[in-house]
């Protein structure tokens, strides 16, 4: 994001990709206000994007009524505003997903608890 400061604005930036353990990544769950705002995530850059669905996403959106309904060969994602197709089998990194980038994903037919985003 740039900046436009009156005055000098020069110091180091604190979330370069060297302070933290892993890459973040943004994440968020179309439609379902239960979380008003993306998840944050170190992830590692090798783990294969498949993994989110199966061993990453269940412990964040798990407890929302609606997560055991997604049938993920219907999930629409998307890479900041643009429709995606990332492929499971590759890695974070070779799907093309950097150091803070946000992705989204849809679920067909699942809008909320009780179709509150329909």
């Amino acid at each position: 994001m740039s900046v436009v400061a009156i005055g000098p604005y020069d110091f180091p930036m604190k979330d370069v990709r060297e302070n933290f353990p892993a890459p973040l990544l943004f994440i968020a769950w179309d439609r379902h206000l239960m979380y008003p705002a993306p998840f944050c995530l170190p992830l590692p850059p090798d783990m294969p994007f498949g993994a989110l669905s199966q061993a990453v996403l269940p412990g964040i959106y798990g407890e929302h009524p609606d997560f055991a309904k997604i049938d993920w060969s219907t999930v629409q994602w998307l890479k900041g505003n643009q429709p995606w197709s990332p492929d499971p089998t590759k890695s974070l990194a070779d799907n093309g997903l950097r150091h803070k980038d946000a992705i989204r994903f849809r679920t067909p037919g699942l809008d909320g608890l009780a179709g509150s985003s329909s």
